[in-house]
């Protein structure tokens, strides 16, 4: 798949994930807030989570850690193919 066309149908599906009829669970709204952080800043760095016991961001952080190595393109595909399932 060229990456101009993979560029705008993230973008597209980003806009999609915006007016979803149901609201995802909880899992599948880590997996793609760490797929949309994977396409757009790459790797994540070393944890600096300021209050350990803000759960959230460090589940946020641990699920987008997870991605460590997966290409850009890699992430940006299945951000686009998660949406796709979470509109059916």
């Amino acid at each position: 798949m060229p990456t101009t066309n993979l560029k705008e149908l993230f973008e597209a599906a980003i806009e999609d994930s915006k007016g979803l009829s149901n609201r995802p669970s909880n899992d599948s709204l880590l997996q793609l807030y760490s797929l949309y952080k994977q396409a757009t800043a790459g790797d994540a760095s070393p944890e600096s989570t300021a209050n350990p016991f803000d759960f959230v961001a460090k589940a946020k952080y641990e699920s987008w850690a997870a991605l460590k190595g997966k290409s850009k393109e890699s992430a940006m595909q299945e951000y686009v193919q998660l949406v796709d399932k979470l509109k059916q």
